[in-house]
């Protein structure tokens, strides 16, 4: 399966240039991976509002209930120049599949840029959340991959960025041929990928992509863009993942000794505990889906959502925690 390169952009002090407010850049071993296989769009807002490298430090600074931009050491509200900027950067760009940003930085952070009571050296943090750049691209673009470089070490984190990057991008190529098989095409390779996401959704994506209304295509493409935003929001939870590879196995279920059917329902189990990663149990599936010769489920994303080479065997943490890193 090839992937479509998808259109990111990228805090440019992220291993592209010496911008950071410190003139650092900033080290990140999965946009090294991703390299060779997306095509970067760099931006440093803060260097495109005129301020150089490095440069006395930004404060985002709640007055009078509206957050507004500071330089710390002079007090000169950016605020202004910054959203004219975002607004400008962000409407010049061909159609992009994601962001990927500069965390904790008042101007590109995704979640978890600090909003204080003041500049003043003891002054409080109050909250947290983007980044006066990154509010506008969540503004404009919400249903986009977008992600900080800090979170994505995280590898469920990783795991759904990365998947609904070249999912989207795919899709956009997809739109691109404007036919009616190009999108059944691209919806049947999904299929699954898009049930362990979202099955309600993945329904309605069903009924759109067979168009027994026969509605143009223009209309079709539209409404299949606003479902499929819809089943990528979130990342698929532990027992739709379950649910997805328990209905492959029976596809050959048949075929399957006690002993073997025994061990891989033992396997999902520990998935669902956190001992085991979904790469194990989706291997031994792929695994009989080659030696019974089930070609067609063998081409579902679900099994290889993106490029192998950017696959990493997830770390054995709890993947079914409960935790959610999307609130």
């Amino acid at each position: 399966m090839e992937f479509p390169k998808p259109n990111v952009v990228i805090s440019k002090c992220i291993e592209f240039a010496e911008c950071r407010y410190d003139g650092r850049t900033i080290s990140s071993d999965i946009v090294k991976k991703l390299a060779a296989h997306v095509q970067f769009i760099t931006v440093c807002p803060e260097v495109e509002i005129g301020l150089g490298t490095p440069r006395k430090p930004l404060r985002l600074v709640s007055i009078n209930g509206t957050i507004r931009l500071l330089q710390v050491a002079t007090n000169i509200d950016l605020t202004k120049k910054m959203k004219s900027f975002a607004v400008s950067f962000l409407d010049s760009l061909p159609e992009v599949d994601g962001f990927l940003l500069k965390g904790r930085s008042p101007t590109s952070a995704f979640k978890d840029a600090r909003v204080y009571s003041g500049i003043n050296p003891g002054a409080a943090v109050l909250t947290k959340g983007p980044g006066l750049f990154s509010r506008a691209v969540l503004q404009k673009y919400p249903w986009l991959a977008v992600e900080d470089e800090g979170r994505l070490r995280n590898p469920r984190i990783k795991e759904h960025f990365l998947t609904k990057l070249f999912t989207l991008a795919t899709f956009r190529k997809t739109k691109e041929v404007r036919s009616q098989k190009a999108l059944m095409e691209f919806h049947s390779q999904n299929e699954l990928l898009f049930k362990a996401y979202n099955q309600k959704e993945a329904r309605v994506l069903n009924r759109i992509a067979k168009n027994k209304e026969r509605e143009s295509i223009e209309r079709v493409i539209e409404k299949y863009k606003q479902h499929l935003c819809n089943v990528l929001r979130r990342p698929p939870r532990c027992g739709s993942n379950i649910n997805v590879m328990t209905h492959t196995m029976s596809y050959f279920s048949e075929k399957l000794s006690i002993e073997e059917k025994s061990f891989f329902l033992n396997s999902l189990e520990k998935y669902r505990k956190g001992i085991l990663p979904l790469s194990v149990n989706t291997s031994m599936l792929q695994l009989w889906l080659k030696k019974f010769k089930e070609d067609s489920l063998l081409k579902q994303t679900f099994f290889r959502p993106y490029p192998s080479e950017l696959m990493d065997i997830e770390t054995m943490t709890a993947y079914c925690n409960g935790k959610d890193y999307w609130q």
